[in-house]
């Protein structure tokens, strides 16, 4: 009886934990929107569009917090499932969201850096 409470206990506070990743992802990308909104003043931004560079650093301030959300959630997906139930099809279920994730990450990369992730900086 007694391990079954250390292997529930363990088993919940991984839940929470991974439960906590993904929040602290969701929570990075809408502080990062809510900055670059209220900042760079989404308004100023649309009167401001005459600017060259004015869309182009918008793009790239949002996008950053995307990028970084976007790996919190992933990581704390990959926690909840190679922790808690690592069965084939929640494995399959991870790789499948690591695949989506990861095409959102490159195609983000390529917006703001005008490169492909494994390219070289110029």
């Amino acid at each position: 009886m007694n391990n079954e409470h250390l292997i529930a206990t363990v088993r919940e506070s991984i839940e929470w934990a991974a439960l906590g990743i993904e929040m602290l992802g969701a929570v990075i990308i809408v502080a990062g929107v809510l900055r670059v909104a209220i900042t760079r003043g989404t308004l100023r931004f649309v009167l401001r569009l005459d600017d060259p560079g004015a869309y182009e650093s918008y793009k790239h301030q949002i996008g950053r917090s995307l990028l970084l959300g976007l790996e919190f959630l992933v990581a704390g997906d990959v926690v909840r499932t190679v922790a808690l139930e690592p069965t084939l099809a929640n494995v399959a279920v991870l790789g499948l969201l690591v695949l989506v994730r990861t095409f959102l990450s490159w195609t983000l990369t390529v917006e703001i850096e005008g490169r492909w992730p494994w390219q070289q900086r110029r």
